[in-house]
């Protein structure tokens, strides 16, 4: 007999999976206001990989992909851990 452990935790559908995301765009954008920038969600691809908009003051900071990878990136993955990339869409 074969048994298989399904790690239920990091399965989601794409329903919750979506509602998840957004609420780690959520948290994160107070942040990204107090800078006069925001972010919008564009799409969630085979429910792995998340493109973003960074907005207004966001477009052209120097520092915008460092945002996009320690804040944005680390919070939707403690919101959905099965997201693998977050990446931004001009």
């Amino acid at each position: 007999m074969t048994h298989f452990l399904i790690d239920t935790l990091n399965i989601m559908t794409t329903e919750e999976l979506t509602n998840n995301v957004l609420l780690a765009l959520d948290e994160i954008r107070p942040f990204l206001k107090s800078d006069g920038g925001d972010i919008s969600l564009i799409s969630i691809d085979d429910d792995k990989h998340v493109k973003v908009r960074l907005e207004g003051a966001c477009i052209s900071c120097s520092v915008n992909q460092m945002t996009l990878k320690a804040g944005v990136e680390t919070t939707i993955k403690k919101y959905a851990p099965q997201i693998e990339t977050v990446v931004n869409i001009m």
